[in-house]
């Protein structure tokens, strides 16, 4: 039982950071897919939950720190408003996993003002869309599994 509970554990600390280390740790661990998923999802959405609420706190520690303006126009930022502005949170939360990371995502939502709300809940579906996916892909590529053997 507490072997279980670690490696779940395991697959969700993997994926606060970048998602793809969660269904990567899945496999290792020898998880089931959907259990792979979910572990997945949950730690991308314990990132999401302390982001949103430590997020404008963030923001306004940086900016108290800083001692130049930030670049305005950096090419980073000009992916996030063309995002922004096509497909709102939807598009930022779609695109969270495996383009902004569970870090950077919720930043970006936080940062162009989104209802906590709304943050949750694209995000936590975008979590579990993903994870689904490439959870399953990750275990059915037969040549990682021989890789990491």
């Amino acid at each position: 039982m507490k072997t279980t509970l670690l490696k779940y554990l395991s697959v969700a600390l993997a994926s606060t950071l970048k998602f793809f280390g969660g269904p990567i740790a899945g496999v290792v661990l020898k998880l089931t897919w959907w259990e792979t998923a979910l572990c997945s999802a949950v730690g991308m959405m314990f990132t999401v939950f302390v982001l949103t609420y430590l997020g404008g706190a963030i923001r306004n520690l940086i900016q108290k720190k800083r001692k130049s303006p930030p670049k305005r126009f950096t090419r980073t930022n000009r992916i996030a408003v063309n995002i922004w502005r096509k497909f709102g949170i939807v598009g930022i939360a779609f695109l969270t996993p495996p383009l902004f990371t569970p870090l950077f995502g919720p930043i970006l939502a936080v940062a162009f003002r989104v209802p906590k709300a709304s943050i949750f809940m694209w995000m936590s579906a975008s979590a579990l869309v993903w994870g689904l996916a490439i959870s399953y892909i990750a275990h059915k590529m037969t040549f990682i599994q021989e890789w990491i053997k």
